[in-house]
């Protein structure tokens, strides 16, 4: 059912989801859509932009948002990135029971110095974690996380990428608790994250 759930959920760049807030018949207190059941989140361990390891457990105790992006993305990715980053102002000092990490979806096109120059770009230097790695790194992170995900094996075609574009809400103790769609509000997350800390 969970992976059935993500499936229709997923929508990549170029086109969106129409799915909202109001979809979630559940009676859970998330303003996200609550995953059911809860499953663990997938082990991650990979390298961040500025090469620290970065293992995905070391967040316990915290509410992490994971998102799979692209620095090159034309529409999807930097909607979500400013979404996230709008939740981040708007949640004040409960900002830090927060922790947002991004994963590649383009191992070519996502190298060190894009990546930073996204974050930079996008407001979210220091505020946000963005993983890299090789392609093979990449591919079992994807088949891990369930996600959609097709990338050229040359840098510079941004069109080509395709990839599933859920944010996965993850409580305190490593659990996978809620699902967001690429086009949430500000406002879920605002709401969710000292629910999914105090988990």
């Amino acid at each position: 059912m969970f992976a059935l759930l993500i499936v229709v959920l997923a929508a990549g760049c170029g086109g969106g989801s129409a799915l909202s807030s109001s979809s979630n018949a559940s009676t859970t207190s998330f303003e996200g859509i609550s995953a059911k059941p809860p499953k663990a989140a997938p082990a991650t361990v990979l390298q961040d932009s500025l090469g620290h390891r970065i293992d995905l457990s070391q967040y316990r105790g915290k509410a992490v948002l994971v998102t799979f992006i692209y620095t090159h993305c034309p529409d999807v990715c930097p909607l979500i990135v400013g979404n996230l980053h709008t939740a981040q102002a708007e949640l004040g000092s409960k900002a830090s029971d927060l922790q947002i990490v991004a994963v590649s979806v383009d191992p070519t096109g996502d190298t060190p110095s894009t990546v930073n120059a996204f974050l930079k770009q996008h407001q979210m230097t220091g505020r946000m974690e963005y993983l890299i790695g090789s392609r093979p790194q990449l591919e079992k992170t994807w088949s891990d996380w369930k996600i959609l995900a097709k990338s050229p094996q040359k840098a510079g075609s941004p069109d080509l990428v395709e990839h599933s574009a859920l944010i996965y809400g993850i409580d305190g103790t490593g659990q996978i608790r809620t699902l967001y769609p690429s086009n949430f509000k500000p406002q879920q997350i605002v709401h969710d994250v000292p629910i999914l800390a105090s988990q």
